[in-house]
């Protein structure tokens, strides 16, 4: 064969091997995505627990997606789940006002403890406040009414079986405590216990209106949108929606979201814990590590086609 006919053979199939695209649902690279996140966390002196997966293509990333982690405020998120099936079971009324009192208030985020005692809320205003300013007092109200083993059990028909209430937030006594926050140990996860995994299949089934009902998920989506605290995932994307719920304790920052970024909607469950130092700045290291975590997942998840 002539030089030129097998130059052009030769190059009719490298380019033919090299234009060949990925398989349906495959990551771009899954080894990139590791070695982005590794070399994230590499020097950070705490732990990293995380899932993450594109919801058009299934493509996933973990670290820990297993492993129990202190919720913080994120078991919000499952609480909030209890109160959209309450009601639509004819169980609850959004209407219904509680009273606040004196007594119900507790520290931390939100703003009731600034309202006075004996006010009447709505129970639909309480759930605002629970989510979008991440209200202590709000969320003690709720579980008051609905009770914490409620949101135990839902998340147990769910096959959520890490994901608990364990106590009302900053409560001590024996009455603020599920069943499950009594048993020998468990004192230890504070407010409640989840894995990655599951926040990110209460995600899931939230983006694909199983959660309840149709417009009841995607009503519980428009609240997480509206949630103020973009200290971690988000903070540096610009024009791009996410549906989140962060947690914060002394030594330990976690965030639950939806990113709908421009080439797929990614969910995850970040949560770093073990942060040596006590600081609630907006520029915490764990929620500097969860915003660089967060662009790294999108961009290796949901890639530009």
């Amino acid at each position: 064969m002539p030089f030129a006919n097998r130059f052009l053979v030769t190059s009719m199939l490298v380019l033919a091997f090299t234009s060949r695209p990925a398989a349906a649902g495959q990551a771009k690279s899954t080894v990139t995505i590791d070695q982005r996140v590794q070399a994230a966390i590499q020097d950070f002196p705490g732990t990293v627990s995380l899932y993450a997966k594109n919801l058009d293509t299934g493509t996933s990333y973990e670290i820990r997606a297993d492993a129990p982690v202190p919720t913080a405020s994120t078991i919000k998120l499952p609480i909030v789940v209890e109160l959209f099936a309450e009601v639509e079971e004819r169980r609850l009324d959004w209407n219904q006002k509680l009273q606040l009192t004196d007594r119900d208030k507790v520290s931390g985020t939100g703003v009731l403890t600034e309202l006075s005692g004996g006010d009447l809320l709505p129970i639909r205003d309480l759930m605002h406040l629970m989510i979008v300013v991440s209200d202590n007092t709000a969320t003690n109200l709720i579980l008051d009414r609905i009770g914490g083993d409620a949101v135990n059990q839902r998340m147990a028909r769910l096959g959520l079986k890490q994901t608990v209430v364990m106590r009302k937030i900053m409560q001590t006594k024996p009455e603020g405590f599920t069943d499950e926050g009594r048993k020998p140990g468990n004192d230890r996860w504070g407010t409640g216990r989840s894995c990655p995994r599951d926040m990110v299949i209460l995600l899931e089934k939230l983006y694909r209106g199983q959660l309840v009902s149709k417009p009841a998920s995607e009503e519980m989506i428009t609240v997480l949108k509206r949630q103020r605290d973009l200290q971690g995932v988000g903070r540096d994307m610009k024009d791009t929606v996410t549906a989140s719920k962060s947690g914060a304790l002394d030594h330990l920052r976690s965030e639950v979201a939806i990113v709908y970024s421009q080439h797929g909607a990614v969910a995850m469950a970040i949560t770093v814990n073990n942060i040596p130092v006590v600081d609630y700045g907006v520029d915490n290291p764990g929620n500097l590590l969860i915003s660089n975590l967060s662009q790294i997942l999108v961009e290796e998840l949901a890639p530009a086609k």
